[in-house]
């Protein structure tokens, strides 16, 4: 730290222990001067000297005792007792915590060049220029030490000189930066004097971009707000830069931001984070989306205003791929009924949404086809984390099911290549609302396309006494399908020579049947059994006695195997399905379901 020492008499200022400052002379002192509570007792000469404001009060004539009363100089007693030290010519220190107060006071004082040449105003001002503002640790207390002196700080145009010098040394390209830069985090071995060699060269001193973040923290909002501001407007360093600079800031202010136990109603809590929103770069990516989440989470309990929250739940929608299930799960405020805010989540999702379809024009030159769009890899992953947080706001019996159900279509239908999360997330909402009634379970189970269906999934749901019969037939109908192709495809590699003849046109149409109105009372079994007589008729000579290829296995039908019959409180349900789904089972020649509750079904 820089210091300057002004005088060269003893200091014979004393303190008695009740606030009672006397300068030990032979004169008696015949000027009192109050602030607040402290009296000094002085003399005219050497205040007169000096400055011009006690110029104006005080008379040079009469002997009597003058007392002057004051309480608005700036800095207070300790800020006067340095400039009437300097006017009796005593040794006065200056450093960083004590220049601004000091400076304030002898602007209050009037201790102008005019008045005595080499005065106060002058000494000060050269220190500041000199030492004070080009040292990188010494602007920051400064400019942290302004605030409690406004406006006289502003004013002298001390807290943005501070600013400009803080902003110009963080913007300094990094290989440019041969101060000491740090005073919070650990410092290099070249700042405690060791010389890192190799081969007898000395390495270069390896700074790294954010090496001012952590000391700016020791900055109030109000002041690290404006150097914020200052970096931003040079235009040096990288936003990312910055916007981890800020998230290393809040979490030093507000170390329980994630933490619900934040308190309610802080003013000042949530104009801080008003103001570290309105901080953050616009750039995506600039800061993790985590973050912003975390943010979000919190302005929206301390209830920042609509503004704030809209702002961040903009920025999250961009960047929402980058999420996690967790960081999604953002509690209501007081009132609601739900656990968690599927509202604010439902928005964030819309948002994410059209930004997406906005690049995707953007992408294809803004020309519309009549063809489906490929999902980007972004859409992927965002239905995913949707499907995962649908799942856990499933657990919440007071989830309604159009809020569910609206935020599982936001999603477009092309976005989810497998239908395992959605059909997890709709399979935890039947067992949390086991009331549901069959026209809700039939909605919700619509979402799912049986067809994206993995095997394990299949096997899961076939079994699944809280399914709709329906969608249990859509399940048990897309596995016979997908046996049936698998066994022509067997077929088809034993007997490449008849690859077209093997080809049976009953499978062909299979799926466009399934999706006109459960056009499949005419499907059966016997379909599969017609194939696999065809297939052998092509194959003749090829295929054993038993049925079997020879060097391939026989044709699984696990997905088409045993299942459970409903239980005894869902029997009433069941039994009141459509005779439509009763008439397909049938047709498709399946074991009755059993009570049992295994994972997967036994094979056929």
């Amino acid at each position: 730290m820089k210091f300057m020492k002004l005088g060269s008499n003893p200091d014979t200022f004393q303190d008695d222990g009740n606030e009672v400052s006397i300068a030990a002379t032979e004169l008696v002192s015949d000027v009192t001067v109050r602030i607040g509570t402290t009296r000094f007792y002085l003399h005219k000469f050497p205040l007169l000297s000096k400055c011009a404001r006690f110029q104006k009060m005080i008379p040079t004539t009469g002997d009597e005792n003058i007392e002057i009363q004051t309480h608005d100089i700036p800095g207070g007693a300790k800020a006067f007792e340095i400039c009437a030290k300097f006017c009796y010519g005593m040794i006065v220190t200056l450093n960083a915590y004590n220049v601004t107060a000091a400076r304030c006071a002898a602007e209050y004082l009037e201790m102008h060049e005019t008045v005595d040449k080499g005065n106060l105003i002058y000494k000060i001002d050269v220190f500041l220029g000199s030492s004070i503002f080009r040292s990188w640790k010494d602007s920051i207390i400064v400019l942290g030490t302004t605030k409690a002196h406004l406006p006289w700080s502003e004013d002298l145009k001390l807290v943005s000189h501070c600013i400009d010098s803080i902003a110009s040394k963080a913007s300094t390209d990094t290989s440019k930066v041969e101060w000491s830069y740090s005073y919070n985090r650990k410092k290099l071995p070249t700042e405690n004097g060791l010389d890192l060699e190799w081969n007898g060269v000395k390495k270069q001193q390896f700074v790294p971009h954010d090496w001012w973040a952590e000391d700016l923290t020791d900055l109030d909002i109000d002041s690290y707000k404006q150097v914020i501001t200052a970096i931003k407007t040079k235009g040096m360093v990288p936003k990312d830069v910055i916007g981890e600079a800020i998230k290393a800031y809040t979490y030093k202010k507000l170390p329980s931001l994630s933490k619900v136990s934040m308190v309610h109603g802080d003013a000042k809590v949530r104009a801080m984070l008003v103001t570290i929103t309105c901080l953050l770069p616009s750039e995506k990516g600039s800061v993790s989306c985590s973050f912003l989440l975390k943010l979000l989470k919190a302005t929206n309990l301390l209830k920042c205003g609509e503004l704030c929250r809209k702002e961040l739940m903009k920025r999250i929608g961009r960047q929402l791929d980058e999420a996690s299930v967790s960081d999604l799960l953002i509690p209501t405020v007081d009132g609601e009924t739900t656990v968690y805010d599927i509202d604010m989540i439902l928005s964030i999702v819309e948002e994410f949404v059209r930004q997406d379809n906005k690049n995707a024009q953007k992408h294809n030159g803004g020309e519309v086809d009549g063809h489906v769009q490929a999902p980007s890899a972004s859409m992927i992953k965002v239905a995913k984390i949707v499907d995962g947080y649908l799942a856990e706001v499933a657990k919440d019996p007071n989830t309604p099911i159009l809020k569910f159900i609206h935020l599982a279509e936001t999603m477009s239908v092309n976005s989810r290549p497998v239908h395992d999360g959605l059909y997890r997330a709709i399979d935890m909402y039947l067992k949390e609302h086991p009331s549901l009634g069959k026209s809700d379970k039939k909605k919700l189970c619509s979402l799912m396309d049986c067809k994206k269906l993995s095997p394990d999934a299949c096997a899961h749901a076939v079994q699944n006494e809280r399914l709709p019969l329906r969608t249990v037939v859509q399940v048990l109908y897309h596995e016979q399908t997908r046996a049936s192709a698998a066994v022509t495809i067997r077929a088809d590699s034993i007997c490449v020579g008849s690859y077209e003849s093997s080809r049976s046109g009953a499978t062909t149409n299979t799926e466009d049947e399934w999706d006109g109105v459960m056009a499949v009372e005419d499907l059966s079994l016997s379909k599969t059994t017609k194939l696999d007589d065809a297939d052998k008729n092509h194959c003749n000579g090829k295929i054993g006695s038993n049925g079997k290829a020879k060097g391939g296995a026989t044709p699984k039908k696990a997905a088409l195997g045993k299942t459970t019959t409903p239980s005894k409180g869902q029997s009433g349900e069941r039994s009141s399905s459509d005779s439509s789904d009763s008439a397909i089972l049938q047709k498709l020649e399946l074991p009755k379901r059993t009570p049992s509750r295994s994972t997967k079904p036994t094979a056929a």
